[in-house]
């Protein structure tokens, strides 16, 4: 059991913020999933956990649900050199991308940042690139729908989209625009994983928003 144990992945779930995401509710919703995988698992309700460099060296997945806050220039350092070395990053919605607006140094690891979405729930089609229907995290998966909030996104160009959605035209909007809803990027030795999908729990009710947010998790790991 010993040399088992010893094996196994080591996932760090670090959630706070803005209380309206439910980061509690939506992290334990994949720890049981990450345990089954064999993961050990290790909970932080503070940042300060980026500053610990041996910590993290040994963390293989880093699952953040932390939307809004404030991040110091030590802990986004920290976090960043983590997944330069190799240490993955993974997460959903705010609890990823509508974090720490302060810092570019996040959002450069990230790959995007949120900018708004249309007022209350949206009913819109997730589209996964036929490009890119090989990757592990979207294979098999087709189209399908979902009634949450639809974020507006500003990516980097390095990231690679996944799966998108559409905003429509109308309003300030004279054409209909495709939007990046999931990616992945690499960065230095580590990957990060992005779904912006995921504002309240019973989003991953629907299969394929579970099934993608799974798969991207493992994929994300060292």
């Amino acid at each position: 059991m010993t040399s088992e144990t010893s094996a196994n992945r080591k996932a760090l779930v670090v959630r706070g913020g803005w209380e309206g995401h439910q980061p509690v509710k939506t992290t334990e919703l994949f720890i049981p999933f990450l345990r089954d995988r064999g993961f050990d698992i290790d909970v932080s309700e503070t940042l300060e956990v980026y500053t610990d460099a041996e910590r993290l060296a040994a963390t293989d997945l880093v699952v953040q649900c932390w939307t809004m806050g404030e991040i110091t220039g030590k802990q986004s350092e920290g976090l960043a050199a983590a997944v330069r070395g190799g240490t993955g990053l993974a997460g959903w919605h705010g609890g990823i991308v509508d974090a720490f607006r302060g810092d570019v140094g996040y959002h450069q690891l990230t790959g995007g940042q949120f900018l708004m979405h249309p007022p209350g729930f949206v009913d819109h089609e997730i589209n996964p690139v036929p490009d890119r229907s090989d990757h592990p995290v979207i294979a098999g998966l087709g189209d399908f729908r979902v009634d949450t909030e639809q974020y507006w996104m500003s990516t980097d160009p390095l990231v690679d989209v996944l799966a998108t959605s559409v905003f429509p035209a109308g309003g300030e909007r004279d054409r209909a625009v495709t939007m990046p809803a999931v990616w992945t990027r690499n960065w230095g030795a580590g990957r990060v994983f992005v779904s912006t999908i995921g504002h309240k729990p019973d989003d991953f009710d629907v299969p394929e928003v579970r099934t993608l947010t799974e798969r991207g998790l493992l994929w994300a790991s060292r």
